[in-house]
């Protein structure tokens, strides 16, 4: 349980650190409005034109009576509009990550010097196309991994009680583990650390990812929420990828010199 409380407080160290950095703050927000409005803009549209794309791959209802050929395409349509809202939950972050690369990257550099007892961070010394190819690659890896949970947990929803219940609940706690490794990710592919070897250290500590990933995750359903928590969630990350993978860190990466430069 210690754990758990720790994870939590990375979460919390994160949006301090970003407080205390406002030029990265607001640069770190750009990813985050941009994804924002594209996944705004396609949701709208889904909502105007479900029903017609619901019409159009049922033909064969064009000819039952009513109301059982509007509730049937009524009942599809609501159950199209919930799958493109967990795609989007599910993919909001790799997707801001991806747009913004540059700009996390620069972030959780600057993080690592706060924290490092040397003021070094690690450097991939990848080319910017070669680390946005890694980058694309592991989250679409990671996606579908979450798709597939996604569409196992929607339909045990559908089970009496459990769905109502305990579902929901496990759903948070694998939304928090896969929104944790997005987020570690820009650390760690900095520091050479392929996907599989991540998710042996996520997996290896899940009480500490689930107390920084699942609370972070019930943040996110608010979208405005998630792109002013999303440059803090980063900051949060590398400090816990600091962590698992058994680097020393000076305090908690926010010391008194990183304090002076914002006032």
């Amino acid at each position: 349980m210690r754990d758990l409380g720790a994870g939590f407080q990375y979460l919390i160290k994160g949006q301090r650190w970003v407080a205390l950095h406002r030029r990265q703050f607001e640069f770190g927000l750009i990813p985050g409005l941009i994804t924002l409005v594209l996944y705004g803009a396609a949701l709208v549209s889904l909502a105007a034109w479900g029903d017609d794309a619901v019409s159009w791959a049922t033909p064969f209802a064009d000819d039952w009576s009513s109301p059982w050929q509007g509730l049937f395409r009524g009942f599809l349509t609501v159950v199209l509009f919930a799958l493109g809202l967990l795609l989007a939950v599910l993919t909001f972050t790799a997707v801001t990550l991806l747009i913004g690369q540059p700009f996390y990257e620069s972030l959780s550099e600057e993080v690592d010097r706060d924290a490092s007892p040397d003021g070094t961070a690690p450097e991939s010394g990848l080319p910017l196309w070669r680390e946005l190819w890694i980058s694309a690659r592991d989250s679409l890896r990671i996606v579908l991994r979450a798709l597939c949970w996604g569409v196992l947990l929607f339909a045990l929803g559908f089970v009496p009680i459990a769905g109502q219940t305990v579902v929901p609940v496990v759903g948070f706690f694998v939304t928090g583990f896969f929104l944790t490794e997005e987020l570690t990710a820009v650390a760690m592919q900095r520091r050479g650390v392929e996907l599989r070897d991540r998710l042996a250290l996520l997996r290896s500590r899940k009480t500490l990812v689930w107390g920084f990933g699942t609370p972070l995750g019930l943040a996110f359903l608010v979208p405005f929420v998630a792109v002013f928590l999303m440059p803090g969630a980063v900051a949060g990350a590398t400090l816990m990828a600091r962590d698992l993978l058994g680097e020393e860190t000076v305090g908690d990466g926010a010391d008194d010199e990183s304090e002076a430069e914002t006032v």
